[in-house]
């Protein structure tokens, strides 16, 4: 990992940071200027404060001490009324933190140790690895999702199915909300899309990352060829593929493979390809693997132990329709 993308990166974040802190001062002033009472409050807040700190210093009265802490818990209530007041709380005042977990510093302190926060790290992969792959979340996510994209016509000869294009994608889009339910379930099982090109597997695969980063997960994403390419790089020590790649592509907390079934394979490609499925199955770590093959063309390829894996260990989606992008085209 690049020290200048590190370095460069936490200084947005002090700006993010400084930004945030600057809005929240400007709106704590602006309340003080309208409200001259609410200056007050706080005014007799901070000598209290500082008043109670000098007690517990210099004399360390317990009489005194106790009428200054009951004379700070009164102005906090008067200070918390008057907020109710105005419709407003505590909380509005408060910096907006991009991330409330570090407070737009990367990094997290917990008894006097610091680690990396899950945003700065899902920075880093973004710009070592998934690069272009994840660029859409602000368009491809569950609120942009349209179900009408789907036809509701029932054509059993067209699509080999009892159901509609629109009743499928709802049973996949169940499967997708009780895999996200319990991702943090051992037992639960991984996806694989399966289906044509444009019928909507890279655009789910974009809602759940989404949903997922939000909630501060690390999500790895690599298209089959890109990755597999790259684990052989990183082993042989080749076009600088930095060694933590293999230990988040086994440990990551969502990793994404897709474009299966499009990379030159052969048996080295073959053991990596199961190593990668394997390990995180044995890591209780999820996958989502999205492919334009059939299962019946997964068996045909692949060595059967990769493929016993997936049967196994995957949620099946299959994905049938007509090509969503000729729609949107359309529209």
């Amino acid at each position: 990992m690049s020290g200048t993308i590190l370095k460069d990166l936490l200084n947005e974040y002090e700006i993010k940071k400084l930004h945030a802190e600057q809005l929240a001062d400007e709106k704590k002033d602006k309340l003080m200027s309208t409200y001259p009472e609410f200056e007050k409050i706080n005014s007799d807040i901070v000598k209290c404060g500082l008043n109670l700190s000098r007690e517990k210093l210099e004399s360390n009265n317990a009489e005194n001490i106790d009428k200054l802490k009951e004379q700070l818990e009164n102005l906090k209530k008067q200070k918390a009324d008057f907020l109710k007041s105005i419709n407003m709380t505590e909380n509005d005042l408060l910096p907006k933190y991009e991330c409330p977990i570090c407070k737009d510093t990367g990094y997290i302190t917990n008894n006097g140790t610091s680690t990396m926060c899950s945003c700065l790290k899902q920075k880093l992969i973004n710009i070592s690895y998934n690069k272009s792959n994840i660029n859409k979340l602000d368009t491809e996510n569950f609120s942009t999702f349209d179900i009408n994209m789907y036809s509701d016509e029932v054509n059993e000869e067209k699509y080999h199915s009892s159901v509609s294009p629109r009743k499928n994608i709802l049973i996949i889009k169940k499967i997708i909300d009780d895999f996200l339910a319990n991702f943090d379930n051992p037992k639960g099982k991984n996806l694989l899309f399966t289906g044509s090109p444009g019928l909507g597997k890279t655009f789910l695969s974009n809602c759940i990352a989404k949903q997922l980063m939000d909630l501060g997960k690390i999500v790895l994403y690599q298209t089959a060829p890109i990755m597999l390419d790259n684990i052989l790089d990183c082993k042989f020590g080749k076009n600088n593929i930095p060694q933590n790649f293999l230990e988040n592509i086994y440990n990551a907390d969502l990793l994404i493979i897709d474009d299966l079934g499009t990379e030159t394979m052969n048996n080295i490609k073959f053991t990596e390809l199961f190593n990668v499925i394997n390990t995180r199955i044995l890591n209780n770590k999820k996958t989502i693997i999205s492919t334009n093959l059939s299962i019946q063309n997964l068996f045909s390829i692949y060595d059967e132990r990769i493929v016993s894996r997936i049967v196994g260990s995957y949620n099946i989606c299959k994905f049938f329709g007509e090509d969503i992008r000729f729609k949107i085209r359309n529209i």
